[in-house]
């Protein structure tokens, strides 16, 4: 029996939740990270699966971009690597969905509210334990949230799956800490993206009971994927796997033998000084430094 597809590579993420015929996933999706005063009952998908698009895109982010019937904006990324200054690029794609709702001659009254929805692959916030982070502007002193047309939620899987992963479990027992786990609808979708393969769709725990979820995992047990489309989630799912056990690896040997050996090794594996700092807790100049005597 072949693997199941892995719904957290983008390639599959976007084969998802960005088409029309699963609009009912997105917006169960986006409803269950926004505040109610956003939520959607319907939403035109800006950007629909296409591999050939697929193909140009920037490899490790893809997103999928909507708009509901108010002309807010969606955007939702799955991102498998952080390949550094990623608080920069979160800005950046934000700036651009913002802006390219003007054409030339509209005014910016026109402009609407514009949500980023980032799912990470890694861990980009080390300072909470949060696995969901919502970022508004406010002010510094009084609060006052002025700026109300910008919002960037973070998602990172890592600490979500962190908390759910026993070394001695069986599948049984780490289905029930995965349920004990459980408390809403975002809860629900992060428990599909990180182990949906404890999931049965004709056999759900109450918990997880949800129509939306039950047809998420239908269509993952179902989905084609042509010899091109095959080729490039294989691709992606090796390069997510060759991380994930690089971190892990990295934070056993931590104990063993110290951390600046691991950083050492990481520094080998090619990882970003940006993405080692966040992994460590070491500061870029003490890991720069210990760069140059590996060197030496």
């Amino acid at each position: 029996m072949s693997e199941k597809v892995m719904p957290r590579v983008d390639i599959a993420f976007k084969k998802l939740f960005g088409v029309d015929e699963n609009k009912d996933l997105l917006i169960s999706l986006i409803n269950s990270v926004v505040s109610k005063e956003d939520q959607v009952e319907t939403v035109e998908i800006l950007n629909p699966y296409n591999f050939q698009d697929f193909k140009t895109e920037k490899l490790s982010i893809l997103d999928v971009k909507a708009k509901g019937p108010t002309g807010k904006r969606y955007c939702i990324e799955i991102q498998i690597s952080d390949d550094g200054d990623y608080d920069k690029r979160a800005l950046y794609y934000w700036g651009k969905a913002y802006t390219q709702q003007l054409s030339i001659g509209m005014g910016y009254s026109k402009l609407n509210k514009t949500i980023g929805i980032h799912i990470l692959n890694f861990i980009s916030i080390p300072e909470t334990k949060k696995y969901h982070n919502v970022f508004r502007p406010t002010e510094t002193e009084s609060s006052v949230h002025y700026f109300k047309d910008m919002e960037l939620h973070t998602i990172e899987l890592s600490k979500f799956e962190d908390q759910i992963k026993g070394e001695q479990l069986n599948e049984a027992d780490e289905l029930k800490l995965l349920l004990s786990k459980v408390k809403t609808s975002l809860d629900r979708w992060v428990a599909f993206l990180t182990r949906h393969d404890l999931l049965n769709k004709r056999d759900l725990p109450e918990e997880l009971k949800d129509p939306e979820l039950e047809k998420a995992l239908e269509v993952i047990e179902v989905m084609n994927l042509s010899d091109e489309e095959r080729d490039a989630y294989e691709a992606h799912l090796h390069w997510l796997r060759i991380e994930e056990s690089t971190l892990k690896k990295a934070r056993e040997e931590g104990i063993e033998i110290g951390v600046e050996n691991v950083v050492k090794n990481m520094l080998a594996q090619g990882m970003y000084i940006e993405v080692i700092a966040k992994s460590t807790g070491l500061t870029i100049k003490k890991i720069k430094t210990i760069k140059k005597t590996a060197n030496e």
